[in-house]
């Protein structure tokens, strides 16, 4: 958990490139980004795409349905170090259609920009920077976020608006990029494979007219069951850990993720904004003692950097009183972000 010294020598030059960076890049490639994940996808640039013909197509089209089927299943049974990164990038847009199938594109475009600029410039820290990492807002009032192998990750519009400012953002970010770069979504999905489940329902019907469909249908059960169930809580606590460090690395406050984390903790179960965030993590409370064991007090020499609010970055010359107020979904009683993770009474 500990940073490398060299990037104590270097933290000043962090923070700056944080702010020159989310201004320099450029913000019609990062709108293309986008844009191209949804032609890719088959939604044809629509805030409304479907997953119907873009997913079927990308794993039954260009080929005999037969030898799709036994490719998907080799695919998914095979050890994860031998599904090269093309393959991967693969997966991780076939699982995208998935979410985006289930839930509309933000149309705020200026608002993708700035989560892509945010995004990218958080993976450039990661151990894989040149995957073609894209990062998509869905017009979602809950609370939640999403990865996919390849470098695909995905937020709610609910939770950017209860991030108190950037840095939070950025952790929950963070924490995305790690389940990617770590493979923990292929991990998934190779173990649900193997079960032999999946295996056998598709084997089935592979000398079927209809194996196409099938499938089809067999990979988006398999990608509704791993974001419905979420992934094992030792790949949550990983990211979590991996997360701090990185957001660290990227020039942010490291207690950004453990705010976020504090702001879980009040959140009742029953309240429909939380209940998928709930439902596919550990609960709140654990993430934190896990966090407080890893984190110490090796980064708190990173702190004390001026919170930024999300609607300062995307519009600088905004009066600081008007932007700076608490977004009105958030919160009133969230902690401030500053404040240590809380040590665990006995």
């Amino acid at each position: 958990m500990r940073l490398p010294q060299s990037l104590r020598r270097t933290r000043l030059l962090a923070t700056a490139c944080t702010a020159l960076a989310l201004t320099l890049l450029p913000s019609q490639g990062q709108s293309q980004g986008v844009m191209n994940l949804l032609n890719a996808l088959g939604g044809g640039g629509s805030t409304n795409s479907s997953t119907g013909g873009g997913l079927l197509g990308a794993i039954t089209g260009g080929g005999s349905p037969a030898g799709q089927g036994d490719d998907l299943i080799s695919m998914l049974t095979r050890s994860v170090e031998s599904i090269d990164e093309p393959r991967e990038i693969e997966i991780g847009r076939q699982l995208s259609a998935v979410l985006l199938g289930s839930k509309p594109l933000h149309p705020d475009m200026a608002l993708q920009r700035y989560v892509n600029q945010l995004g990218r410039w958080i993976s450039l820290q990661s151990p894989r920077p040149n995957l073609p990492w894209t990062f998509v807002v869905l017009d979602d009032p809950g609370y939640n976020a999403f990865a996919a192998p390849g470098g695909y990750v995905f937020v709610t519009k609910g939770l950017i608006d209860r991030c108190a400012d950037e840095a939070e953002l950025a952790g929950i970010l963070a924490h995305e990029i790690t389940h990617v770069t770590a493979k923990h979504h292929l991990l998934a999905i190779r173990k649900t494979a193997q079960s032999g489940m999946l295996t056998q329902l598709v084997a089935s019907q592979i000398k079927t007219n209809a194996v196409g469909n099938v499938v089809a249908s067999q990979f988006l059960a398999l990608g509704r069951n791993l974001y419905a169930r979420g992934l094992d809580q030792t790949d949550e606590y990983d990211a979590d850990r991996t997360g701090v460090a990185l957001a660290t690395r990227a020039g942010f406050d490291p207690y950004g993720l453990v705010s976020v984390l504090q702001q879980l903790r009040t959140a009742t179960p029953d309240n429909p904004a939380f209940t998928l965030a709930l439902a596919t993590h550990p609960p709140a409370q654990a993430r934190l003692e896990q966090l407080e064991m890893a984190m110490g007090k090796n980064l708190d020499g990173f702190t004390g950097a001026a919170p930024v609010t999300v609607a300062q970055r995307m519009n600088p010359k905004a009066p600081a009183a008007a932007t700076a107020a608490p977004s009105p979904a958030a919160p009133a009683e969230a902690p401030a972000r500053k404040s240590a993770p809380r040590k665990k009474t006995s």
